[in-house]
Order: structure tokens, then sequence, then C-alpha cells
């Protein structure tokens, strides 16, 4: 539908510019004969705006602090709200269509998978579902096999430890994650262990190499862009 426009003839000009600072905008639209969104855009590309006076008036429909104005429908303090307690129950046939907890559907319920379901994560790393509490973040729906192994046998893990395969043992078959092939270690022997210098001096030089080369080639593009 195309919203329709108004020619504006000087008198009307006239008019607007002389009553939109003073006059309730509805008032000058009655007036004109014309819809009121036209006289607040017509007013708008004119640059008019309403005086101070009106707006500290009545007229402007403002509820003035400290003022009558408005005061006999604003909450007073200790005011306790109508609806305060109830619960709002539509009308018709909208119950039957309303949302329900637990309820899924779309990609929701396409992706539901049970708990007890295993993943494979980017890293490889096994996973089990072991809550679809919505109120957890989805990555903490999901727990590493490793971990539940080595909690099952051993109780929660120390705080500042991660449960690790040992070397060569890492697995993403169920089968194969087994107390043997876990250990508990620190974090900071994870990092020394993740470290790009863990497999020698020659790999961490190449790692830095190539670093070096990356942001090189960043300055380049950036000086024949600029």
């Amino acid at each position: 539908m195309t919203a329709q426009r108004h020619h504006w003839i000087p008198a009307e000009l006239d008019v607007l510019r002389a009553q939109y600072p003073h006059q309730i905008t509805r008032d000058i639209a009655a007036l004109l004969g014309i819809e009121q969104r036209l006289v607040y855009a017509q007013a708008n590309r004119m640059g008019l705006r309403k005086s101070a006076e009106f707006a500290a008036s009545d007229k402007s429909g403002r509820m003035l602090k400290g003022g009558k104005l408005g005061q006999q429908n604003q909450f007073k303090p200790g005011q306790t709200p109508w609806n305060k307690g109830t619960t709002y129950m539509p009308g018709g046939r909208c119950a039957e269509t309303q949302f329900k907890k637990g309820c899924m559907s779309g990609a929701a319920q396409y992706n539901y998978v049970p708990i007890g379901s295993h993943r494979v994560t980017r890293d490889g790393t096994l996973e089990r579902k072991v809550s679809d509490d919505p109120t957890l973040y989805p990555a903490r729906r999901w727990v590493p096999v490793s971990r539940l192994v080595w909690e099952a046998a051993y109780g929660p893990i120390p705080p500042g430890h991660v449960v690790a395969f040992k070397p060569g043992r890492k697995s993403a078959e169920q089968a194969h994650i087994t107390l043997d092939a876990l250990e508990c270690v620190s974090r900071a022997e994870m990092a020394r262990r993740n470290s790009i210098w863990a497999n020698g001096n020659a790999i961490g030089r190449l790692y830095q190499l190539k670093g070096a080369i990356a942001r090189q080639a960043n300055r380049i593009t950036q000086g024949a862009s600029a």
C-alpha cells in the first residue's frame, strides 16, 4: 500500500508556520483537513519545533515533575498494582497453542538428542550429554567422557587440574578411554605440553617464523590498500 502524500500550498504552509509552535498538532491537522502524520513530517522538513511555552503548558500532555498534570494517574509510594499476584489467562482457544514448558519445535526439535548421547568435538574429544537443563549453556550439557571415567573412579577433579590423555593414548572411541590411558595434571603442566616448544626448539622456531611471515604479509597488504 502506497502512503498518501499531500501537496502543500502557500496558505497551508503559512498556517503551519504560525500555529505549529504553539498549538496541538492534532488540532492543526483537523484545521487543515489532513492527517496528523503529514503535519509532523512537513514541520520537520521546515525545521519547526514546539515552543518552550507550549512544552510547559497543559496542552503538551507532558507530565511535569512537581506539577499537578498527570499526578492523578501516577503510582504513589507503597501503592500495590492491581494485577499483583495474578496470572494472565487469555480467552478463547489461545491456551491450546501456547508454548508449554519443555515443548520444542523447529530446529530445536530436529537437532535434539537424548541424555546419554555422544558427540565428537572439533579437536577430537568424545563428549557425553549429561543434562537437558535449559538454564545451562549448551556446552555444559556435554562433558568429556575422559572426565566422566576419571571422576567415576576418583571423585571430583581438584581445582586447577584437568584430566588428560597420556602421550600417544588420546582416542575418540569410548572403548579406548580407560583409566590406564588417563592422568590428572595441573593446568600449568597442560600449558607446557601445549606450548609450541613442547616438540623441540626447531618446531618452536618454525612457529615463530610462520608468525613473522604472516605479520609482514599483513603490513604489505595494509600498505598497498592505504
